[in-house]
């Protein structure tokens, strides 16, 4: 009877530098008890020679799992190469990149506001529509500018789709969309990059 094996490459794994990872690392496998065994199969090695990442082919899994079940029939249902991404001695803790984020995030976001502000002139505006309204000069309409700039926080929060770590509903925010985009743009980078090296280096047959 013939042996069929479903692999499913993993995307994207974190390592640590020197960690031999095996096939469960990388990898989902579907397959009988009897060859369940297979997840433990050493694949690769990981250090900082190269750079921070590493990519490991789908071929090579392959090749690997041959060399125990030969007659076996691999079946991938998933990406063609799984990005190592290894982690540096040197890592900013959690919560001080988080806090950090938040800062350069509320700063930014809070001078782009005041610019554009400053560049419609939105107090004069404000002042425009509290005089057709009332038919009165006042140079702070309080009644329009507090609901405005309560307003500005209440559509952030609906834009951003999130209080805190409350979501509304299920769909994604456009700085989730944008964010998503950004990292399928990097990983596809480094998949073309990583490729360019292995050939590059096959061809100069350096080690």
């Amino acid at each position: 009877m013939e042996t069929v094996i479903y692999l499913r490459l993993k995307k994207k794994v974190l390592v640590q530098c020197g960690q031999l990872l095996r096939l469960k690392d990388i990898c989902y496998l579907v397959a009988d008890e009897k060859w369940q065994y297979l997840q433990d199969l050493p694949i690769h090695t990981v250090d900082l020679a190269h750079g921070n990442y590493a990519l490991i082919e789908l071929r090579e899994v392959i090749e690997r799992i041959r060399q125990h079940v030969p007659q076996a029939d691999l079946r991938n249902i998933g990406p063609l190469q799984t990005i190592v991404e290894i982690m540096t001695p040197i890592r900013i803790p959690k919560k001080l990149s988080i806090v950090l984020i938040w800062i350069f995030l509320f700063t930014g976001s809070g001078l782009a506001i005041m610019n554009f502000h400053t560049d419609v002139n939105m107090k004069e505006v404000h002042e425009r529509i509290y005089y057709l309204v009332t038919g009165e000069k006042e140079k702070n309409p309080l009644v329009l500018q507090i609901p405005y700039s309560i307003g500005i926080g209440v559509g952030m929060i609906l834009f951003f789709n999130h209080l805190f770590k409350k979501r509304f509903n299920e769909e994604p925010s456009p700085m989730e969309l944008e964010m998503f985009l950004y990292q399928e743009a990097i990983d596809q980078f480094i998949i073309d990059d990583e490729k360019q090296k292995a050939e590059r280096k096959d061809y100069d047959g350096s080690p």
